[in-house]
């Protein structure tokens, strides 16, 4: 369990990371580009997304980069990448620590 917050991140915030690794992207393409990533399975709502994109800047994960009327541009910075980076290893870390708990209770039956 994460100690600090923004230790680990939720679902949500890894994929907006995700999705800004590419290219710098308004919230409109942000979701866009999540749902297109997840086949559609992670749809967030403009609450979320916003919630998220506040935290993301007040840590210095992301920043503001164009305001063109009510859209805002937004690119991940060196700690967002950092973020999203180490979140991908966890991630992978914990696929691989399933996947020996499925080897090994596949050879029990």
């Amino acid at each position: 369990m994460p100690r600090h917050a923004m230790e680990q991140l939720t679902e949500a915030m890894f994929y907006v990371l995700m999705s800004l690794c590419e290219t710098p992207r308004c919230g409109v393409r942000i979701v866009e580009e999540i749902e297109r990533r997840t086949e559609g399975e992670v749809r967030l709502g403009p609450a979320t997304l916003y919630t998220v994109l506040a935290k993301f800047e007040k840590e210095k994960y992301i920043k503001e980069i164009k305001v063109e009327g009510r859209s805002r541009t937004y690119a991940i910075t060196e700690k967002g990448l950092s973020a999203y980076r180490t979140e991908l290893a966890r991630l992978r870390a914990c696929l691989v620590a399933a996947e020996k708990g499925e080897e090994k209770h596949g050879e029990e039956k």
